[in-house]
């Protein structure tokens, strides 16, 4: 019969807790992860960071859907919900005028299958001035509306869209929220 040296002994208790850590992770991080809601509310009352900058007033009765709301230093991006309504805004580096930004976006709208941009676009401005220009889509059984500023190197974008119905009822407060858009660089 072998004996088990003492040695022996601790490189297996020693591999045991690294098999048991290694468990914990894989098993136990992303049942935690489920465990936490993917939104949370916002205070309707302060701005709301995006990134690069930028920020928004949410509308009342947000929240904001974390799986794809990620801030940072150069771009980000935000996604809101108002019950069905999926209201996203996106900030990215941009070195093109306002035309060429809506133009993009409107191709990457009709750049997925069943979506296509209807109506002219039409001016707008945010509550400090900053001009955009905005426009309608649809896609099978939603509704759409998007809205293009540039500011100091940045495209803005957003795109809210629900089943039409839904749209209807909480564009008002939507747009209201798209006025309050603002970059730090912009005066109070």
């Amino acid at each position: 019969m072998a004996w088990i040296t003492r040695r022996q002994l601790r490189n297996l208790l020693g591999s045991l807790g690294v098999v048991a850590t290694l468990g914990g992770l894989a098993f136990g991080l992303p049942a935690l992860d489920r465990a936490l809601p993917s939104q949370r509310p916002v205070r309707p009352d302060q701005p709301y960071p995006i990134g690069a900058g930028v920020t928004v007033v949410p509308p009342v009765g947000s929240t904001v859907d974390l799986t794809g709301t990620r801030p940072g230093d150069n771009d980000g991006n935000a996604l809101f919900r108002l019950g069905p309504v999926s209201y996203a805004i996106d900030v990215r580096p941009f070195a093109g005028d306002l035309r060429a930004a809506a133009e993009r976006l409107r191709q990457r709208i009709t750049g997925t299958s069943g979506y296509q941009v209807t109506g002219a676009q039409l001016p707008v401005s945010t509550a400090v001035g900053l001009p955009g220009l905005q426009g309608s889509y649809t896609a099978p059984g939603r509704g759409g509306r998007y809205v293009v500023f540039v500011v100091d190197g940045l495209t803005i974008e957003v795109t809210i869209s629900a089943a039409d119905l839904d749209l209807g009822r909480s564009l008002p407060e939507i747009e209201a929220s798209t006025r309050t858009l603002r970059h730090d660089g912009e005066p109070q």
